[in-house]
């Protein structure tokens, strides 16, 4: 790139140029200080609690049904595996080879019914799907971690502040997780879900998660800690299901989750203060749920963890 061959003169000289960017820094500076004040002096305004609708939670009941047909299908098939799979022969190698070597793949999905997206009035449908591998990891190793939900406040902790399982008959399981996710906002939710897990054989498996109840928790980890009435709160998550699936290969175990969650749609001029939390969470505990998984596979042990 060629430069200009005389220098740029400023009118008035270099001095009056420092005195207008010195007084040009003065006022950003003074506006920023005036935003500040105006946030710390501003209540608090929590959008107003919003009912679940019966459309809304049909709609996404009319989603998850075909989710779980085009899931069955493709376990029954075993095309695509992996979503992966489903990509140009080149573009698969390529993304094998970026999971070897420690990305996570993740992607937006969209289920259609009859060729056309599912309306979902006063709600919004967030659908990703992503796919980890984990080296040196058996799936025998990576389903009992993951089976162990006593634990999982310390594999995924801060968003799970608490776990437990509730009951559990031979592949099936009952679980609560606390979940504490903060973004400019921070929600506490109660969650209790249902999980069936499918071996195949000695190197696949899957499993489906329903959560079956979730209770937003206002005033958390204080005295007067109490939860919002179920299905009128804030609408940060109403309902939630996943489908995971296991391969043992290559010296390791990919292991792919796909999520389906129901919000609140965003209010007009709450955008900013509910729209990152709305939009982005679902997406990135999704990619923190796989690396967590990872982490807690492949670090060494220490004294008091819990055994593999």
């Amino acid at each position: 790139m060629s430069r200009p061959g005389g220098k740029k003169q400023f009118p008035g000289g270099l001095p009056v140029l420092l005195i207008t960017l010195a007084g040009l820094l003065a006022v950003a500076v003074l506006f920023a200080l005036l935003a500040v004040t105006a946030c710390a002096a501003a209540p608090r305004h929590d959008p107003e609690p919003i009912e679940l609708q019966q459309a809304t939670l049909d709609a996404f009941e009319v989603y998850v049904r075909l989710t779980d047909k085009r899931n069955d299908d493709e376990l029954r098939t075993g095309t695509p595996y992996f979503w992966i799979d489903g990509l140009p022969e080149a573009d698969r190698q390529e993304a094998y080879a970026q999971l070897r070597g420690g990305q996570v793949r993740i992607e937006r999905l969209s289920t259609l019914r009859d060729g056309q997206p599912v309306k979902c009035p006063d709600g919004l449908i967030h659908h990703w799907v992503a796919v980890i591998f984990i080296p040196g990891a058996t799936l025998e190793q990576t389903l009992r971690l993951i089976q162990d939900y006593d634990h999982h406040s310390i594999y995924y902790g801060p968003d799970v502040a608490r776990s437990k399982v509730l009951e559990r008959r031979g592949d099936d399981f009952k679980v609560y997780l606390r979940f504490h996710r903060k973004k400019i906002i921070t929600v506490v939710l109660n969650t209790e879900h249902e999980i069936h897990y499918s071996p195949v054989d000695a190197t696949h498996a899957h499993s489906r998660s329903v959560a079956t109840r979730i209770a937003e928790v206002e005033n958390h980890d204080r005295p007067d800690e109490r939860e919002k009435p179920i299905g009128n709160d804030g609408g940060y998550l109403w309902r939630m299901n996943t489908w995971w699936r296991f391969m043992e290969r290559d010296g390791g175990t990919y292991v792919q989750c796909e999520s389906v969650s129901l919000t609140r749609t965003i209010p007009v001029g709450l955008g900013w203060l509910i729209g990152p939390f709305v939009n982005s969470i679902p997406r990135e505990t999704l990619a923190a749920t796989l690396t967590a998984t990872r982490t807690a596979l492949t670090r060494k042990p220490t004294a008091g963890a819990p055994a593999q």
